[in-house]
């Protein structure tokens, strides 16, 4: 009886183990919770123009994609939300790579034309905002990994090294395809070199 008494004792501690450790684990998932849906709140808007950037301005398929980033994060919710660990990175990796993939899947089909992505800037904006929104449309001509970098470097203002670590290459490759991305754009858009610098606010008068 003693064996059986001792071994009821040892269950019942354990049990008691058990009810504390559950509100914890109840605990760490809410505050995932709440931190995921506040990255929601603060960074979709954001991320949705990442997207359309990505994609040519391609608003379903943006939207898809920006959808898809974040059901990832939200599936790694108690590892990235749940700890110091900065989550945007993360969900921008994975945005830019299925942009790319989703682009390469329409490889048969050709390049927006230059001419119809110029149709797309407003002409009643002043010079400055007309000559970003020819920019940024203009970049539906330009191939997947080449806008990427683009859009990574001029967009979301990161150094080399970290789009080189988003797209798995090396940093130079990330240069060459600067270059030659930059190129690309001057040569359809007619802009003079310093232009390009202009990609980085691009966005402004959309705020």
């Amino acid at each position: 009886m003693a064996g059986i008494g001792s071994h009821m004792q040892r269950s019942g501690r354990s049990g008691r183990v058990m009810s504390v450790a559950a509100p914890e684990e109840g605990r760490a998932a809410s505050k995932a919770d709440a931190a995921f849906e506040e990255f929601v709140r603060a960074r979709s808007v954001h991320l949705l123009r990442l997207a359309l950037l990505l994609t040519g301005w391609n608003g379903a398929v943006a939207e898809d994609l920006t959808q898809t980033a974040l059901e990832r994060a939200y599936g790694r919710r108690r590892t990235l939300f749940g700890t110091d660990r900065a989550a945007e990175p993360y969900v921008r990796r994975v945005l830019v790579n299925a942009a790319i993939d989703w682009r390469r899947g329409l490889r048969r089909r050709a390049e927006l034309p230059l001419d119809s992505a110029a149709r797309l800037a407003a002409p009643d904006l002043a010079d400055g905002i007309a000559d970003r929104d020819l920019l940024v449309r203009a970049l539906a001509a330009v191939p997947p990994r080449q806008r990427a970098v683009l859009v990574l470097r001029y967009w979301e203002d990161l150094p080399d090294a970290e789009i080189a670590a988003i797209l798995n290459c090396g940093v130079g490759t990330v240069r060459s395809q600067a270059s030659r991305g930059l190129e690309r754009l001057r040569r359809a858009t007619g802009l003079r070199p310093g232009s390009a610098s202009e990609f980085s606010t691009a966005g402004d008068h959309d705020e």
